[in-house]
């Protein structure tokens, strides 16, 4: 089964993350510097709850045998600096960014909260690094909430539109850079 489709089961319904946002939490996962084991961040995929939503084991093992590829992939495309937005995440015209990306990027902010002791730990707030993360997390933030962004950058007299699409088009080269950056300097720790 796809990810999707184990989503789309009526008896996990509103019991997981929704496939963009899921997507991006595992992304989070995959991006940080170091491994977190699975057994601490996998909870947080149905609401951190002890016990998982599934019917049985067969259905928790298929969900588990997707997210673990998902997180695989991502890493591997992230440290080999190929990394792209998921098919489903786009720009819009009326929106900016559409639900789906909007849902990435709460994933991404929701898995960033879990791995961030280790990301201030290598990147501390005075650091050279750490206008890379804070750069990473301002985008990402963006994407998530664009209208508050456009609000915001109005009033102090910019237009952001286009902006956005920078930020958009960007996203995978400074995801993968500060995945990248992050790796090295956990390595030489």
């Amino acid at each position: 089964m796809t990810l999707q489709e184990i989503l789309g089961l009526p008896e996990l319904e509103n019991k997981l993350l929704n496939h963009a946002q899921t997507l991006g939490f595992v992304t989070s996962m995959a991006a940080a510097p170091t491994v977190l084991p699975p057994n601490e961040w996998l909870p947080y995929l149905w609401g951190g709850d002890e016990v998982a939503p599934f019917l049985d084991g067969e259905q928790l093992e298929q969900y588990l045998d997707v997210i673990v590829n998902v997180w695989n992939e991502g890493r591997a495309a992230l440290l080999d600096g190929v990394w792209e937005w998921p098919e489903m995440c786009q720009m819009d015209e009326q929106e900016i960014v559409n639900q789906a990306t909007r849902d990435f990027c709460e994933g991404l902010l929701q898995g960033w909260q879990l791995a961030r002791d280790d990301w201030e730990t290598l990147m501390p707030e005075e650091s050279q690094e750490n206008a890379l993360l804070g750069g990473v997390l301002l985008s990402v933030s963006m994407l998530y909430d664009p209208e508050t962004t456009i609000t915001t950058l109005a009033e102090q007299g910019f237009e952001g539109l286009e902006q956005f699409e920078e930020i958009f088009n960007a996203m995978p080269m400074m995801l993968c850079g500060l995945t990248q950056r992050g790796v090295t300097l956990a390595e030489a720790m």
